[in-house]
């Protein structure tokens, strides 16, 4: 597959991009710990693999060509990013010792953020089209039969997601460990609140954009 290393940089940097899954491990590396964010980065890492997934199917062609669709599918979206924000922007302050006993007093919650991160990335219809029209630049069509073009055309596909998911994990792994390293101060109450109203408001702030989005 020709240009491999131009999709590896487009996609490391449309992942490094600030959004709500940045926000989402950031928020959740400070509160929770890096383990406590592992489970909302695979959540978003498989509702990368999913969506990916969709954009390929006829499911993505209706999400592209029907307005109600998209409609549905961008409140949804919104709605949940409203949510976050305004659970978050009124979350308490989690103190470091707070936040060693909620981990360890909540075995559950890598479910839980795993389900965050998940639906997180499910509800954003922007999602499916990103994959619709950045994946196609970067597939070899030009394979002779049919049978041999459809089975490329899988393989390199699946190369594809496994490589964006896989930087998903590797790089918010990494926005995670920096996030900890300034846990301390954020950790305090002036800081623990300006991460809650900051993020409250950035999570409001793409719900509102979500919601008035237009394809």
């Amino acid at each position: 597959m020709e240009n491999y290393l131009i999709f590896v940089m487009i996609a490391t940097l449309t992942v490094l991009s600030p959004g709500p899954g940045v926000l989402l491990t950031l928020t959740n590396a400070l509160r929770y710990g890096v383990g406590g964010a592992f489970g909302g980065i695979l959540g978003i890492a498989f509702g990368t693999f999913v969506v990916a997934g969709v954009s390929a199917t006829s499911l993505g062609m209706i999400l592209a060509a029907s307005s109600v669709a998209f409609t549905v599918m961008k409140f949804l979206g919104a709605a949940y990013l409203i949510y976050l924000g305004v659970k978050l922007w009124r979350a308490p302050v989690i103190g470091m010792q707070q936040a060693d006993v909620h981990r360890a007093a909540k075995p559950g919650k890598f479910r839980t953020r795993f389900l965050e991160g998940l639906t997180l990335q499910l509800t954003n219809p922007k999602a499916v089209f990103f994959f619709m029209s950045i994946f196609p630049q970067f597939i070899d069509y030009s394979s002779g039969e049919t049978s041999g073009y459809l089975s490329g055309y899988v393989s390199q596909f699946v190369l594809l997601v496994l490589t964006y998911s896989l930087l998903v994990v590797v790089l918010h792994l990494l926005y995670a460990h920096l996030a900890k390293s300034a846990r301390a101060w954020f950790s305090s109450d002036k800081g623990g609140r300006i991460v809650n109203r900051v993020g409250g408001a950035t999570f409001l702030f793409f719900g509102v954009g979500l919601a008035s989005a237009t394809k």
